[in-house]
């Protein structure tokens, strides 16, 4: 099956492609625009949320639920926001189909035409705050720390299976607090746990920073973000967390009356992670053979193959089957046996290895006279033998360290593919290479636009470093003084 899959140094974003599908991630549906995610590829999901929803509620954060739909007048309260994702929006203008009076089929009633056009929700700040303003009166009603899972849909015009697709999914947190100082902190905390996730769930390296004003999200007065190399030399933003200030609180008039009994606007932020996650997943680990799953997040830990050639042998071999996998279930683990008849062990092997299953275990006659099994692992390839007795222990052992594998792995490839870079002749060569360019910038807009134009280049994040980046320099760009390095690289 592995044949089928291009090879990363052929076409990196063929094979990207060919994982997304030959995986049973996700494929395209009949919108253009928009995916159907598998049920593989749902499972790997719901583990992101599992484990993100868990580390919400455990920093005091609640779920709730906002509409689909926004109000158009809505996104004009705020000018930046509105600014920012105009062009991404669809708009719902009629409330009912009718039949053609023409001809078959369907068409718009033109006479249900709405009075004001309604937006499908590119993201939730505004019919948020229309709401807080009804929740929040006092100092006694603050903070309020929602969070809430939701699709959103961008009118994309280049799309790719969960990097960039007309409809998402994802979680988006709003908060509100009485004061400055306590949203800058929540802002901070939670790029924090996105970073968290990323580097202990997901095995995944990410640069913590702040947005340069240009990259900031439509609407904020602080953008943080954790930047994610792939293996083709692009970046990444895998999360982001914004500072909103009052300007939200202020457009919808949302106020609270402080212990002095003054009024005062309140303060908020947002942040969110998306199903781009998966193609992170998908880019940052993966290799010529398929998937490469992190124990934390692969749906299936451990998946046995039976080798046999007799109905006896494939009896007494799923018996031992059975007995291991309730061992290794008690320690934990999630186990599935392959006893498809239909397909022989080899073609078995190579589907789990492209679905990425961290650790398969085959038993055959000789291994279960032997009371072993082979063992593979995913991330290595590498086959042992293992005794049966204690398998559930030492897979036990493994999975923590094919965890730990997979992140040394991207890890090491990060740090080798993150260049101080001085003069502009060294830019635009070592650009081409890829990966992340730490170089000094002015400071201004302008030069952060000229670079982008004749290199395609942006700034990922200045990074929160200050040991690694606050030194004093010259701009990369335009020679004028910068007090530190920030990262650029090409990005999806």
């Amino acid at each position: 099956m592995a044949k089928e899959v291009t090879k990363r140094a052929e076409n990196y974003s063929q094979w990207y492609n060919d994982l997304v599908v030959k995986a049973d991630l996700a494929e395209a549906s009949a919108v253009r625009g928009c995916m159907v995610i598998k049920p593989y590829g749902y499972a790997i999901w719901e583990k992101m949320h599992e484990v993100l929803d868990r580390k919400f509620k455990e920093t005091g954060h609640v779920n709730a639920y906002f509409p689909l739909f926004i109000p158009k007048s809505f996104l004009s309260r705020e000018a930046e926001h509105v600014e920012g994702f105009a062009k991404e929006c669809a708009v719902v203008t009629h409330h009912r189909l009718m039949n053609n009076p023409d001809g078959p089929g369907v068409v718009v009633d033109p006479s249900a035409k709405l009075e004001e056009e309604l937006v499908v929700r590119p993201t939730s700040e505004t019919i948020i705050w229309n709401t807080y303003k009804n929740w929040i009166t006092s100092w006694r009603d603050l903070p309020i720390l929602c969070n809430q899972w939701a699709n959103v849909v961008r009118w994309e015009m280049r799309t790719r299976l969960f990097l960039r697709t007309a409809e998402f999914l994802w979680q988006e947190g709003h908060t509100a607090h009485a004061t400055r100082e306590e949203a800058e902190a929540e802002a901070l905390k939670m790029i924090n746990v996105y970073a968290d996730f990323a580097r202990n769930t997901m095995a995944l390296p990410v640069v913590v920073g702040h947005k340069s004003p240009n990259e900031r999200f439509a609407g904020a007065l602080d953008t943080l973000s954790i930047e994610a190399l792939m293996q083709d030399g692009k970046a990444l933003q895998a999360g982001t967390s914004h500072f909103l200030g009052q300007n939200f609180a202020k457009a919808f008039d949302v106020q609270y009356t402080n212990k002095e009994g003054k009024q005062e606007y309140v303060w908020a932020t947002s942040w969110g992670v998306s199903t781009r996650l998966m193609g992170a997943l998908i880019m940052a680990h993966g290799d010529d053979n398929g998937l490469v799953l992190p124990p934390e997040l692969a749906p299936i830990q451990v998946v046995m193959v039976p080798i046999y050639k007799s109905d006896a042998e494939r009896t007494s071999i799923l018996d031992k089957m059975d007995e291991l996998k309730k061992e290794l279930e008690a320690h934990g683990h999630t186990v599935r046996i392959d006893d498809r008849d239909t397909l022989r062990p080899g073609f078995k092997f190579a589907e789990w290895e492209l679905k990425g299953v961290p650790v398969r275990v085959a038993i055959g006659p000789r291994d279960l006279a032997n009371g072993t099994v082979e063992l593979a692992r995913r991330d290595t390839m590498e086959k042992t033998s293992v005794s049966q007795e204690g398998l559930g222990k030492y897979i036990g052992d493994l999975l923590p360290a094919i965890q730990a594998n997979i992140y040394a792995k991207a890890l090491k490839f990060r740090d080798e593919n993150i260049v101080k870079v001085d003069s502009w002749d060294e830019f635009r060569e070592k650009i081409e290479d890829g990966g992340f360019l730490l170089c000094h910038w002015d400071g201004t807009p302008e030069t952060e636009e000229r670079i982008k134009e004749e290199t395609k280049a942006t700034i990922r994040c200045i990074p929160m470093d200050s040991v690694v980046c606050e030194e004093e320099g010259k701009c990369v760009y335009s020679g004028k003084p910068s007090h530190r390095r920030v990262l650029f690289a090409r990005s999806y």
